[in-house]
């Protein structure tokens, strides 16, 4: 069977408009993963058997992971990389969980109206493409962070499997030829990155190999004298005196000043489950926790899958969460952001007395939020466990498919986008169509907000499940969408991942729903509530590991909708 063939199967629904139980089509696109003693899951099949070496050679989870996100910077270029940022959280068997923001800063020369002309307007696509739309990198700080503090493998150990590949180079996939020629007329302006990706022009057809000899040259040094080279050392140089030809944006003191941050996790409940998540600069944590508080107050198992009701209740939730995530949420380094609030049980039953279960709320009519008294953000997605019981769920980006589309010469890293995820102007959407607020505004050394979800489920303090996803601002409905199939619908792993998405950002004001995947008499009961609706293919591509309660067993699962691949052992 086609994979073509395979997700359209999975994605068949069979449900009605009734309220009464009318289960999702059920059929997964095959079977959870199996195993004992170890599992990773991750977008790409290499990074992911790379991870299990490292579990096999004694390594724990962190070992694992860091792995794969080194390697993930050579055989997943869209999103894997050198030049971007992201989220690690790490739980340990004991119970124990820390949160590694290792997301991009602006760089000094940044400031919150550096992508707006004279008339007070937003230059197009100059956050987006180009050298000045990257901000300063922190994947090679949080991952070398990580396995200095966390790790049993030597940092060589870890970083050696990407070494060789991007030396000796690999295979190109179907699903990477395809993905770089859809890129190529933003990877086609810099005449470095059509150099690398594009095969000068020719196009990489599935088989071909891909070198990256500079990119193995900055690995190379990382290895030897760790994050000192990238932002201090050789590599630092050489990124600075690439931006010095390009007008100076990041320059060798932004890259010196760039620290990653430890954070506190947020920390919820679900229906019996202890929800373990980010907290900002990512805003998916806290909208995930508010949205799953919202919901906690409806019958959702009762309502059934994927019915009309279901999406209704669960789209009304995600209305009034995005809207707090644009009105209110930036880097808690350098704003006020309510979250205790917002992820508080009483602020859920204010939501809920807000929506009616019969009718599409406005979005630019909401009522006014009532918030309690103060109580005492292309992206990939990669999630590990080990024998021990350790996991780390661990999301990190260029923004866009392949960043800024800037590979800097002689490094070979590509630089990500970032910037877009600021406020270039209040009111203005991003390139996800996020309306972005005050909160969000560009000040030098600050991180964007995010969407990425990196998230753990514990039941009566066991790990229960490792999950993330790519997506922009569709990670945290796909987040939640997972969790509510596996805790209110029953589904497996592979069936919670396989199954339709849908997404509501606020504003736009329109329902997405991925087609394939609800039938026609869904979508016309949505439409009989008010709902503007606006299909779209694939939403997400989630990486996911269960811990089976009675056994211990591991079940893995990824997305379909990517070329991925879980491997346990």
């Amino acid at each position: 069977m086609s994979f073509l063939l395979r997700v359209i199967v999975a994605f068949c629904v069979l449900v009605g408009a009734c309220p009464t139980p009318s289960p999702i089509f059920r059929a997964a696109s095959k079977s959870p993963v199996h195993a004992k003693h170890g599992m990773v899951a991750s977008a790409e099949k290499r990074a992911s058997q790379i991870g299990i070496d490292m579990l096999k050679k004694g390594g724990n989870a962190v070992d694992a992971a860091v792995a794969v996100g080194f390697a993930l910077a050579v055989t997943h270029p869209t999103a894997g990389n050198l030049g971007g940022g992201g989220f690690m959280m790490i739980r340990f068997a004991g119970g124990e969980t820390v949160c590694i923001d290792y997301r991009e800063t602006a760089p000094a020369a940044a400031g919150r109206e550096v992508y707006v002309d004279s008339s007070g307007q937003v230059v197009p696509k100059a956050s987006t493409e180009g050298y000045r739309a990257s901000g300063v990198p922190g994947t090679p700080a949080g991952l070398c962070l990580a396995q200095k503090k966390y790790g049993r493998l030597s940092l060589k150990e870890v970083m050696q499997p990407a070494i060789d590949l991007a030396e000796k180079g690999f295979p190109v996939s179907e699903h990477l030829s395809e993905s770089l020629r859809k890129a190529a007329d933003l990877l086609g302006l810099f005449p470095e990155s059509r150099r690398v990706y594009l095969n000068e022009g020719k196009y990489f057809e599935p088989g071909e190999w891909l070198l990256q000899k500079d990119l193995a040259s900055s690995l190379r040094a990382v290895r030897d004298q760790g994050a000192e080279a990238f932002y201090r050392g050789l590599v630092a140089r050489r990124i600075a005196s690439v931006y010095a030809e390009h007008g100076g944006w990041i320059t060798q003191q932004d890259l010196a000043s760039y620290e990653p941050r430890f954070r506190t996790p947020l920390r919820g409940s679900y229906r019996g489950y202890e929800v373990i998540t980010m907290p900002p600069p990512s805003s998916g944590g806290t909208v995930l926790l508010e949205m799953l508080n919202g919901l906690e107050g409806y019958d959702l198992s009762s309502m059934g899958a994927g019915s009309s009701r279901t999406i209704h209740l669960v789209t009304e939730v995600m209305r009034r969460a995005f809207r707090d995530r644009a009105e209110l949420m930036g880097d808690t380094d350098f704003v006020k952001v309510p979250v205790s609030q917002l992820i508080s049980k009483s602020y859920a039953l204010e939501i809920r007395k807000q929506i009616d279960p019969d009718k599409a709320s406005v979005s630019l009519s909401l009522p006014a939020r009532v918030l309690p008294a103060p109580e005492a953000t292309e992206t990939t997605h990669f999630s590990v466990v080990d024998k021990d019981g350790n996991a780390v769920a661990n999301t990190y980006t260029l923004n866009g498919g392949y960043g800024a589309g800037v590979t800097l010469e002689g490094t070979g890293i590509l630089m990500n986008n970032e910037m877009d995820d600021f406020t270039s102007k209040p009111g203005v959407p991003n390139a996800y169509g996020l309306i972005q607020g005050e909160a969000n505004a560009i000040v030098p050394g600050k991180r964007p907000l995010s969407a990425m979800t990196p998230t753990f489920l514990t039941r009566e303090g066991k790990l229960f499940l490792v999950i993330g996803s790519p997506g922009g601002p569709t990670i945290m409905n796909t987040v939640l969408q997972v969790i509510l199939n596996l805790v209110d619908f029953g589904f497996t792993i592979q069936e919670a991942i396989d199954a339709p998405r849908f997404h509501h950002q606020w504003l736009p004001d329109e329902l997405r729903l991925e087609q394939p995947g609800f039938s026609e008499d869904v979508t016309k009961a949505l439409e009989a509530r008010g709902h503007r609706l606006v299909f779209r293919s694939f939403m997400g591509d989630a990486e996911g590991i269960l811990v089976e309660p009675k056994t211990g067993a591991l079940l893995g699962a990824s997305d379909p909708r990517g070329d991925g691949l879980t491997v346990g052992y």
